[in-house]
């Protein structure tokens, strides 16, 4: 990745050896993408949630959320950064997670080339299929720096997707919960 990096920079006419700003930054560039940009394709959502709990006694269609989970991740278009916040909620059966292993598995996605709208869906979807989740959804507010910076250079968009699987697909009580709780002042 590093060789590659080198080959770019150069490939746009920089001069890496008399620029000493560039000496290392082909090392420098390969070690983040391999290490906090894309090191969530070396992780599964298993793993992303840890260790799972039996779920409360009566809790079986009660919603569970966790809102704010802050991320950063790298559009396949353009390989520029998007970040912004995931509101993730799921109904538990027979199985639960911490709530900072939600943020996990957020990152577990979110450190890979995806769009929004597929973190939202591979969220939704890993939730249902680890937990055996009734019910999920992952909602997305995100500053794209696609949007942003280049193009149409739209400094203020906010980009949203959503996500949901089970019970929470359809119009219905739970999801007017969830968006009751989504609009909640918070801090």
């Amino acid at each position: 990745m590093a060789a590659a990096i080198q080959d770019f920079l150069r490939a746009a006419g920089l001069d890496l050896a008399a620029d000493p700003n560039l000496v290392q930054t082909p090392e420098r560039v390969a070690e983040a993408w391999a290490t906090e940009f894309l090191d969530g394709y070396a992780r599964t959502p298993e793993e992303a949630l840890g260790e799972l709990f039996p779920a409360p006694a009566n809790s079986s269609g009660e919603l569970v959320l966790v809102t704010d989970l802050r991320f950063t991740s790298m559009c396949p278009h353009h390989l520029l950064p998007f970040e912004g916040r995931a509101h993730v909620a799921y109904v538990p059966t027979k199985k639960v997670t911490g709530f900072g292993r939600l943020g996990e598995l957020v990152d577990c996605f979110a450190h890979r080339l995806i769009l929004q709208e597929d973190l939202a869906r591979e969220v939704a979807r890993a939730l249902a299929r680890v937990l055996g989740s009734p019910a999920t959804a992952c909602i997305i507010e995100a500053e794209q720096a696609c949007l942003r910076v280049r193009g149409p250079r739209q400094r203020e968009a906010l980009t949203h997707a959503e996500a949901y699987e089970g019970r929470l697909r359809r119009e219905g009580p739970l999801r007017r919960e969830l968006w009751a709780r989504l609009a909640l002042p918070r801090r």
